[in-house]
């Protein structure tokens, strides 16, 4: 029998600071598995957790974000003729993207610790992706404050309104920037991103400057704008050209693809199937006229495989049926290609495809589930 004289721990129910639990275990957990086991009924027992498949997760980001901090201290570079080194130019990017990083995710986790502790729920571990995914698809230089509203708008009528994390409709990190997008529609140019609010020292006073994407100079120009602008197919493959942090080196985001199908986290159906869907409707728009671009030049210009790898995947918004999946996928890629060929006001349709898709993800499993039901009572019928 428990001893009725032993006070309970400070954070334990009944101690004076138990308000506090959420936080707290947040915090011990962290690092740690935490001792607590299931008591009764079968339980499937496995070592991955929300924890570890988060972390899986922005480990699969880091090489997209740690070329997006080289990019832009090269673009910046390159705009300004200031003739900087590898180190140089990945340091700038790297100061430049840090306040980002913790606006994200001071504003986002202290509204998430905040929701836990008046509910008296543990912290989910959702927004480390979250946080991580932000700074990655916005301007470099999106003011502090837009980027913090974008961010509590975010979290607070996208997730916790709903429940918290796995109970979201839409991706909470693109609802951020399609907030920004039709908020601030000056500092989030749908043709042209900023290269750098130059802090730097010889340049004091120099206006920031803004340059087109490869994405933008194609619809306007197509080919022949591309080449006299000097962008590659190449140059779009590896990355070395104008665009947000995380998006333009495809090296990067198919190593961390690769990541995210061998550990099992992300689905590779929705990634190939997305880029199936790009790939037909970009032929059908190049025989039809509509664009002179090659149908795989789709793959490597805005944000479109960084949104198919990280985003489209995403397990609570996406289509969880296996046939769905395929769906869903195919649908995206093949909006956000429509989107560019055929919107003349704003070229890059990955994040309206995908935030559709995310609605309808539920009606498509329904309709999957459906019709597999239908199917196996007309086998049993005619058994």
């Amino acid at each position: 029998m428990a001893d009725e004289n032993v006070k309970p721990g400070l954070f334990e129910k009944g101690g004076k600071l138990y308000w506090l639990h959420s936080s707290i275990d947040a915090f011990d957990t962290f690092l740690r598995v935490p001792g607590t086991v299931t008591r009764k009924g079968a339980h499937v027992r496995d070592a991955i957790d929300l924890k570890r498949v988060m972390i899986m997760v922005v480990i699969a980001l880091v090489p997209a974000a740690l070329f997006g901090m080289y990019n832009v201290g090269l673009q910046t570079s390159l705009t300004y003729g200031l003739g900087w080194g590898f180190f140089q130019m990945f340091w700038y990017g790297l100061l430049r993207m840090l306040p980002l990083f913790v606006v994200s995710y001071v504003v986002g986790l202290a509204i998430e610790f905040g929701s836990a502790q008046i509910r008296g729920e543990e912290v989910n571990e959702g927004y480390l992706v979250t946080g991580f995914l932000i700074p990655l698809i916005v301007p470099v230089d999106v003011p502090l404050w837009m980027l913090a509203l974008a961010v509590a708008f975010s979290v607070i009528f996208v997730k916790e309104v709903f429940g918290g994390t796995g109970m979201n409709i839409w991706n909470p990190a693109l609802v951020a920037r399609a907030f920004l997008f039709f908020s601030y529609p000056s500092s989030m140019s749908g043709s042209s991103v900023w290269v750098s609010k130059t802090w730097v020292p010889a340049l004091k006073g120099v206006d920031a400057v803004s340059a087109a994407t490869p994405l933008a100079i194609a619809h306007d120009g197509g080919m022949a704008a591309l080449s006299d602008a000097g962008y590659s197919f190449w140059d779009m493959f590896w990355g070395f050209i104008p665009g947000s942090t995380g998006e333009t080196c495809v090296v990067a985001i198919l190593l961390g693809a690769f990541i995210l199908v061998w550990t099992g986290v992300a689905s590779w159906k929705i990634m190939v199937s997305s880029v199936a869907g790009a790939l037909l409707v970009g032929w059908l728009g190049n025989i039809g006229g509509a664009t002179e671009l090659p149908c795989y030049y789709q793959l490597v210009m805005g944000g479109f495989l960084f949104g198919s790898v990280f985003m489209a995947t995403d397990p609570v918004t996406a289509a969880q049926t296996e046939t769905g999946k395929w769906i869903y996928g195919f649908l995206i890629g093949a909006l956000a290609v429509v989107v560019r060929l055929w919107n003349p006001g704003y070229m890059e349709g990955m994040m309206l495809a995908i935030l559709l898709m995310n609605t309808f993800a539920p009606l498509i499993d329904h309709c999957v589930v459906t019709a597999h039901i239908n199917r196996r009572l007309k086998k049993a019928q005619k058994a």
